[in-house]
């Protein structure tokens, strides 16, 4: 539409976002579909711009901001206005509207009718995917009288510049210099029931349900919060699947005199809205949906019998679809939740993931001719951003019934117990040190990239390896469990294993001769009991009298530096070199008197040698060979795991040299900003000049695709990637499920019983927080976290099986483990005093006891 001041809604359309902003776009797009909207008009960004041209606000607004933006966040702790917030609404009411501007505003208020109106903010950041800005400008109700009118607009423009509204866009990445506001007027709607309806499940993500929520008087009770609404889900025709009745702890309405008023409401079990109305309601959601393409946050009004169409925006923060789920994806779902705890990022999954991890177990699967999912289908994306988890489901082909043949023969050929010895991990060893020779930043940008490839390349030697050994691992294991089966002690063979010697094994100790050799030194041990692990560090690196312990903790680095930190599927996240407060953390865990534990291994080996069977020496050394070469699979699967994260600390040195020069090109913001982008994207970037420099034309095609990818990855915070409840609710049946007055429930993955104060550790950069003999809360695992084991009296997680790294270690350190129970990090507290019982896979208020 051509630039004015003010025009009826039906002017407007979804494009004119710049003119209308982000509400009035929708109600004018909403009008013109012949949705029931009230009528008004929308006063223009360009009036917003006259208003700020035409009087000193322009002037002063742009010297407030910049004494904001070098000043301390000066914003009020309660999301109100701090110092610069109120003085930029006093300078907006101190201002005074240029004569023109304020008749051509009365004007379209006379051509409306005059009367009760809704004043209303619409900023041109507002009410977009990503970003709804939900209440962070201001809305003014039943607003009567030409001055009331003008004053309210002009406290809706001061309204983009609350404190509150700021620090939203700070957060999406929002330039301050780059927004403007228009206001919506629309002709009161003195309602007698209202609220706001989502044309999806904003909890599970459900597309086939719709949610109601409603309460008597104005729709700002709801939008508020100030109530309990009344709660109806839906289905696509409006068919109520459920309804909770609400409080009704107050009702708002409009005033005689102008604004609003307030009474105390009266609870009603009976719904306030019949079924005419929620089909009406669930009609008017699914046209909004079709027509804007994606599902829809609405609020509505019902007055005089008639329903209206107050504001529509897109869902934000929306879980994707859930999946279902069948019995094969809820086996194997618990290792990949174990792995997923932490989104990966566009170049997790293009670089490392695809090139790196799941090319080996694509090629893992492929040697006994089963075929493994995409990556694609594996973590499907929305706008370039991982939206969810799909358990893969591996698929046999023809080669699958020759399988058997080929795994016994490499059964037979390679012992896992020989695999060091075999010329290919000399090889293997030899590429790494090579890469790790070369320094990236002395690289072109081309041949950056070929560095890159070079390291994904490495992973192929892994690859090759545990394609010959694994089956070493499984027909060993096999063979274990169908003797223990025969001789009926199959609950023994998981601790059998466990008692595997490993890299991660010596890696612990290894961390208890650094906790040894802190405890030597008193004012090392004395920091190690009071510092944070960031302290510790400035501590260990700067002060000579410590050199002991400083050069010891460089040995150990160098030795063990490379382990992730949060999952080998992600190179994003940092090493233990990256991260060596983590490190420290571990050991300062490990400080202290340590936890007395059960050797269940032992326990296990000594009842299965007192079965009468094994007093025939034949027997008992067919049978202990099998523990023992199924000890010697594990040990392989962990310790090829270990070696194979040896490829990710020059992964990351390049991207980091990479992120470096976008940074100097003004593509990104911070060298881990590049993660946002795709390897492929990073490969297309063949123009660098012969100095290496990268040219300006960059930032105009990648940064607006980092900024949109990082904005959809804010508004997924705190979306899992899957659902636990999908493999550990319903459609999970522990033995402890069965059981009353447990807190949690779970699978029961190391046996024993323990009690002691939870210590909940959310990640590695609360390591330092667990004390002796305290039951470790946490919501997945990985060989990083197993030190820990060792002061814990019991570990429960969120996600993980009988098979994951936390079940194999607690067994390990005879400690009990409850894993896969969903929700224990959110149900459990620090502090509280609980017994696990490993047995039976349940988490007990210590005093109690609970019976089947």
């Amino acid at each position: 539409m051509t630039e004015q001041t003010a025009a009826p809604l039906a002017d407007f359309g979804a494009r004119d976002i710049a003119v209308a902003g982000g509400k009035g776009a929708a109600l004018g797009e909403l009008v013109r579909q012949g949705f029931p909207v009230p009528p008004g008009f929308i006063i223009t960004t360009g009036a917003y711009l006259s208003f700020l041209a035409e009087t000193k606000v322009g002037v002063e607004l742009n010297n407030l901001l910049s004494s904001l933006s070098d000043a301390p966040d000066a914003g009020a702790p309660d999301g109100g206005d701090g110092t610069g917030g109120a003085d930029i609404r006093a300078l907006f009411a101190g201002a005074e509207m240029p004569g023109s501007l304020r008749q051509e505003i009365l004007d379209a208020y006379t051509k409306l009718g005059g009367g009760a109106v809704a004043v209303r903010s619409s900023a041109t950041a507002e009410d977009l995917p990503g970003a709804a800005f939900a209440g962070q400008q201001d809305t003014y109700l039943n607003v009567l009288g030409e001055d009331d009118v003008v004053q309210s607009v002009v406290a809706c423009w001061a309204s983009l510049w609350t404190d509150r509204a700021m620090a939203y866009r700070r957060r999406q990445g929002i330039d301050p210099h780059e927004v403007a506001i228009a206001v919506v007027v629309q002709k009161m709607v003195p309602a007698a029931m209202a609220g706001v309806m989502f044309t999806a499940n904003p909890v599970t993500g459900e597309r086939g349900e719709m949610v109601v929520d409603s309460n008597p008087g104005l729709g700002e009770a709801v939008v508020s919060g100030r109530v309990t609404p009344e709660h109806y889900v839906l289905d696509r025709r409006g068919k109520v699947l459920g309804f909770t009745p609400g409080g009704r702890e107050v009702v708002i309405s409009a005033a005689a005199g102008g604004g609003t008023r307030e009474r105390p409401g009266t609870p009603a079990a009976k719904p306030g809205l019949v079924a005419e109305q929620l089909a009406e309601l669930a009609r008017l959601g699914q046209e909004a949906q079709q027509h804007f393409g994606r599902p829809q946050d609405i609020e509505w009004a019902v007055a005089g019998g008639v329903l209206y169409v107050l504001q529509s925006r897109p869902m934000t923060a929306l879980p994707p679809q859930p999946p279902s789920l069948n019995a094969v994806q809820r086996r194997v779902g618990p290792f990949f939740i174990e792995m997923f705890q932490e989104r990966p990022y566009p170049l997790d999954v293009s670089g490392w993931m695809s090139r790196g991890i799941l090319a080996m177990l694509q090629g893992m699967a492929g040697s006994v001719g089963v075929v493994f999912p995409r990556v694609e289908e594996l973590l499907p994306e929305d706008d370039g951003v991982v939206v969810q988890l799909i358990p893969p489901v591996p698929r046999p082909t023809i080669r699958t019934l020759a399988a058997p043949v080929s795994l016994l023969r490499r059964s037979r050929r390679f012992k896992p117990e020989a695999w060091t010895q075999d010329p290919r991990f000399a090889l293997f060893l030899g590429n790494v040190e090579r890469i790790n020779g070369k320094d990236p930043g002395l690289l072109p940008w081309g041949a950056t990239i070929a560095f890159l490839e070079d390291c994904f390349a490495t992973m192929q030697d892994i690859t090759d390896l545990r394609v010959s050994y694994l089956p070493g691992v499984l027909v060993p294991a096999l063979k274990m469990r169908f003797m223990l089966l025969f001789l009926g002690k199959i609950r023994l063979a998981p601790a059998l294993i466990a008692g595997a010697e490993t890299r991660t094994s010596q890696a612990n100790r290894a961390l208890e001769r650094l906790a040894s050799l802190a405890a030597e030194d008193s004012s090392l041990s004395r920091a190690f009991l009071e510092a944070d692990p960031r302290q510790l560090l400035d501590l260990v690196e700067k002060d000579p009298e410590h050199r002991a312990f400083r050069e010891a903790f460089e040995a150990f680095q160098l030795e063990y530096g490379h382990r992730e930190t949060t999952s080998v599927v992600l190179s994003s996240s940092p090493t233990w070199s990256d991260a060596p407060e983590v490190v420290l953390g571990l050991v300062k865990a490990m400080s202290g008197e340590r936890h007395q534990t059960a050797d269940q291994t032992g326990t296990a080996l000594a009842e299965l040698e007192r079965h009468p069977a094994l007093r025939y020496e034949p027997v008992r050394r067919t049978v202990l060979a099998a523990v023992e070469s199924a000890r010697a699979g594990m040990a392989f699967r962990e310790d090829s795991h270990f070696y194979a994260t040896k490829a990710i600390p020059p992964i990351r040195r390049a991207y980091r040299e990479l992120g470096r020069r976008l940074v100097l090109a003004g593509v990104i913001d911070e060298p881990d900003d590049i993660y946002h982008l795709r390897f492929e994207e990073l490969e297309s970037i063949t123009d660098a000049d012969d100095g290496g420099a990268l040219p300006p034309s960059l930032r105009d095609r990648y940064r607006p695709l980092v900024l949109a990818r990082a904005a959809k990855r804010r508004e997924l915070e705190g979306i899992p990637l899957l659902d636990p409840a999908l493999l550990f609710g319903r459609d999970h049946r522990g033995r402890g499920r069965r059981l009353s007055g447990a807190l949690v429930s779970g699978t029961p993955a190391s046996r024993g019983q323990a009690s002691g104060f939870v210590r909940v550790i959310r990640g590695p950069a609360e390591f330092g927080q667990l004390r002796s003999g305290e039951i470790l809360v946490c919501p997945y695992t990985n060989p990083a976290w197993t030190p820990l084991f060792q002061r814990a009296a019991a570990v429960v997680v969120d996600a993980g099986g009988l098979g994951s790294h936390a079940a194999i270690v607690a067994r390990e350190y005879g400690i009990p483990a409850v894993m896969g129970t969903g929700s224990a990090t959110s149900i459990l507290a620090d502090g509280q005093w609980v017994l696990v019982d490993g047995n039976l896979g349940v988490v007990l208020p210590a005093a109690s006891s609970a019976s089947a």
